[in-house]
């Protein structure tokens, strides 16, 4: 007999749709804001419910079965509506109390965000703020967040971007550690020196080689994705780092590297939220405001 509509968990559906799309309970959880055990159990219900498995659960993760798949098939467009729906009832307030969530990467957080935060705070004081820190680009349809600060512009149509600047990217160093180097002034230089990246792979090198710098494997013997530790390395003398110049050039410990050459690269900076929540007078408010403070940092 076929379950009624009403009979349906939408909370588990959302769960399913979640775990299908993360591939693995313990991520999906952590998005949904709950335990681990907590979802499993919803997903086990729903199972039950059905009559039906959903999800292989291998060591490598979940795996649709495919009873799973076509519910999904079905499920799916319902979360894309709820998401509508969730940014629709976003934008209807007219408050400015309460809460807008921006996300960052590593290296605003630690040197531009607490400076953006005092002057939001200070213009919109009844607005809460919840910074998400990360490198990833958040979804702001999926309402990672309601504001967004990333180094390219957004193609998808639902989203408004706002250019903040261009960024210029400068190789920075220690006086100690560019001293070891001071007589090869030299683009070929840099063949001797560390870089601290962000991963061991072929992607920055394939950038650099065009532009006439000779680096290879060999310059990454140190790399990590967290970008607080990249400049720590950097301010303990084990190599070069990419910095923006804004925060490179703020610090006193650290000076460019390779200065004749120009930046090594220049990044753009862009706002972006989605265009349903730009309805919102307090994320509107908080847009404006970032869009504020950039100005004046760069006057």
């Amino acid at each position: 007999m076929a379950m009624n509509y009403e009979q349906l968990d939408w909370n588990a559906l959302k769960g399913f749709i979640t775990a299908a799309r993360e591939g693995s309970f313990s991520k999906a959880a952590i998005h949904l804001g709950m335990t681990q055990p907590t979802l499993s159990r919803q997903i086990y219900q729903l199972e039950q419910s059905l009559k039906v498995t959903l999800f292989e659960r291998l060591s490598t993760g979940l795996q649709l079965t495919d009873a799973g798949q076509r519910l999904l098939e079905f499920a799916a467009p319902m979360g894309v509506c709820a998401k509508n729906v969730s940014l629709a009832v976003a934008g209807l307030t007219e408050s400015l109390e309460g809460e807008v969530s921006l996300s960052v990467s590593e290296i605003d957080a630690l040197f531009r965000i607490p400076d953006l935060v005092d002057y939001i705070c200070q213009q919109a004081p009844t607005i809460e703020l919840t910074i998400h820190v990360s490198n990833q680009v958040s979804d702001i349809k999926r309402r990672d967040a309601d504001i967004a600060i990333r180094s390219f512009r957004p193609k998808d149509e639902d989203l408004i971007a706002r250019k903040l600047m261009d960024e210029p990217i400068w190789f920075y160093g220690t006086p100690d550690y560019l001293a070891q180097f001071a007589t090869n002034r030299t683009k070929a230089a840099i063949q001797g020196m560390q870089i601290i990246g962000f991963e061991r792979n072929d992607e920055l090198i394939n950038h650099l080689v065009p532009l006439g710098w000779p680096v290879s494997t060999a310059n990454f013997r140190l790399v990590t994705s967290f970008q607080p530790l990249q400049w720590q390395l950097v301010l303990r003398g084990h190599g070069l780092g990419f910095f923006p110049e804004a925060i490179g050039d703020n610090e006193p410990r650290l000076n460019r590297a390779f200065q004749g050459f120009g930046p090594v690269m220049t990044l753009p900076l862009w706002l972006v939220t989605h265009r349903e929540l730009r309805t919102s007078p307090r994320i509107n408010k908080v847009f404006a405001l970032i869009g504020e403070w950039f100005e004046k940092q760069t006057l």
